[in-house]
């Protein structure tokens, strides 16, 4: 007998625009998910993704890592990728590695396409989780 996916998809289209609802937990076992159907909405001709994360229940560095892959492919595409309604873990993951600015504010690739709300939910909580973070050293060259 296998054990239920540890994480799954939902992928809503409109024009060229996807909702795509991750629910459950991604780790280095589920991450090839979450990449695989991010890339899939690029070979699709999506070029805005929105990704509702509220129902992931735990996502660590190689979750991120998918997400992050996946933010690079669709800006070079000309697109961009937003995270929706993180859960706390997920918001200090995204604030500790400092790369909460990346999935905002990203130029829409659409006119008429509204913008993203201003500070974001996902913004604010890296600010205010900002100074109970320590500091950092920084990376060679860097890059996360």
């Amino acid at each position: 007998m296998s054990s239920p996916p540890l994480l799954n998809v939902y992928r809503h289209d409109t024009g060229n625009r996807a909702l795509v609802i991750l629910t459950g937990e991604i780790d280095l076992s589920s991450a090839p998910l979450v990449h695989a159907s991010l890339e899939r909405c690029l070979r699709d001709g999506i070029r805005a993704i929105d990704v509702d994360v509220t129902a992931v229940t735990f996502c660590d560095c190689s979750g991120l890592n998918a997400f992050l892959y996946a933010l690079m492919h669709t800006a070079a595409a000309g697109g961009s990728l937003q995270l929706h309604h993180p859960s706390p873990a997920l918001e200090r993951l995204v604030a500790i590695t400092g790369s909460g600015s990346l999935f905002l504010n990203l130029p829409d690739a659409f006119a008429g396409s509204r913008p993203p709300p201003w500070p974001s939910p996902l913004h604010q909580a890296a600010h205010r989780l900002a100074p109970a973070l320590p500091a950092l050293p920084a990376l060679p060259g860097g890059v996360l």
